[in-house]
């Protein structure tokens, strides 16, 4: 099963190829952007990895990876429904972690809360997924928000061992979830 062409009311969600690299990094040279990613923009060579690194998702777990998100054919940014990576996140087999990433024009629109709504919905209904998360760091308010936005409900605050860590990260990480019966409940 590869990753499906997903849509909603304004997005068109297509599964991220080589074609989608310039935007990348376009995304990932606005510090803003990766304020609580990396803490500055990356290098085109750093993008270009991490682009490899998510088409490798969509290769390794049928119907997980990262999608392009466009509204009326402009790209807006990109979502993702990854496998778990660490071992504190719990197994990789019925879960998938929820990513956005949008380019500052189009933030505080409702894009990123659009899209990742259709993710989970996707993930729950399509893929038979049993739960979803979503990390970021504490003091991330708008991507909380976002994460409650499309029901997602806070599970704890971690602290993660980095080499190189950013401003802000003693106040922790923050994991938000949702599990498949509490979404059909809804």
């Amino acid at each position: 099963m590869g990753q499906a062409v997903l849509h909603t009311a304004r997005l068109r969600l297509l599964p991220l190829s080589d074609e989608h690299l310039e935007h990348e990094v376009e995304l990932d040279s606005d510090p803003e952007v990766v304020r609580y990613l990396a803490g500055r923009p990356r290098s085109r060579r750093e993008v270009e990895q991490l682009h490899r690194d998510r088409l490798a998702v969509a290769d390794r777990v049928p119907g997980l990876g990262s999608w392009v998100g466009l509204a009326d054919d402009e790209f807006v940014g990109w979502w993702a429904l990854e496998p778990p990576t660490r071992p504190d996140q719990g197994p990789a087999v019925g879960q998938a972690e929820l990513g956005y990433r949008l380019l500052r024009r189009h933030w505080r629109r409702g894009l990123a809360s659009e899209g990742a709504r259709e993710l989970v919905r996707h993930g729950f209904e399509d893929l038979g997924l049993v739960r979803v998360f979503a990390e970021t760091m504490a003091v991330n308010a708008a991507s909380r928000a976002t994460m409650t936005s499309v029901g997602l409900e806070y599970v704890r605050t971690f602290v993660l061992d980095v080499d190189e860590p950013l401003p802000d990260s003693e106040f922790g990480e923050v994991e938000y979830a949702l599990m498949r019966d509490q979404w059909v409940a809804r």
